[in-house]
């Protein structure tokens, strides 16, 4: 269990990293876009940009976002819960959550699949743009991994929600 802990956590470490650059991408995207506006032309499929780079660095971040409990939690009821009910509850959460992304991450492949045959295009650049999908995919895949790994660390009685 040691090896899929460690692994989750260099994927998504990785993948944070990549989230970053598309985060840096898209600010410095609508930075140009903005200042050319006033001192010329705005940048021409902007906004197709800047919303492939989101898609990136949201889907990117979501494995890593899992690994490090950084998601609101409320507890407002579980903590009048026995630790046996408590543990029980996280079994159920991670459970639902993995296979409920993991078909996410599924649908999101095929999606991904259908528009790469199709071979559409973005309406403005006319860029092929299922590779931005795949990226999801990938996030996808991740958080259900981080999840799936989570789940075994409760099983393991090795931890739980934060």
């Amino acid at each position: 269990m040691g090896f899929l802990i460690k692994l989750s956590g260099h994927l998504n470490r990785l993948l944070a990293v990549f989230s970053g650059i598309a985060v840096i991408a898209l600010t410095g995207i609508a930075a140009a876009n903005m200042l050319l506006r006033i001192i010329y032309v705005p940048i021409n499929g902007s906004y197709e940009l800047i919303g492939f780079f989101g898609a990136v660095a949201t889907g990117f971040a979501l494995g890593y976002t899992q690994m490090r409990k950084d998601q609101i939690i409320v507890t407002i009821f579980t903590d009048k819960f026995s630790k046996k009910t408590n543990k029980f509850l996280d079994i159920l959460n991670y459970l639902v959550n993995t296979v409920f992304f993991i078909i996410v991450a599924r649908e999101v492949l095929r999606w991904g699949i259908k528009i790469g045959k199709a071979g559409e295009v973005s309406e403005t650049l006319k860029i092929i743009y299922h590779p931005f999908i795949y990226c999801l995919f990938l996030g996808f895949a991740m958080l259900s991994f981080c999840l799936f790994v989570d789940l075994l660390r409760v099983l393991s009685g090795k931890g739980g929600q934060k």
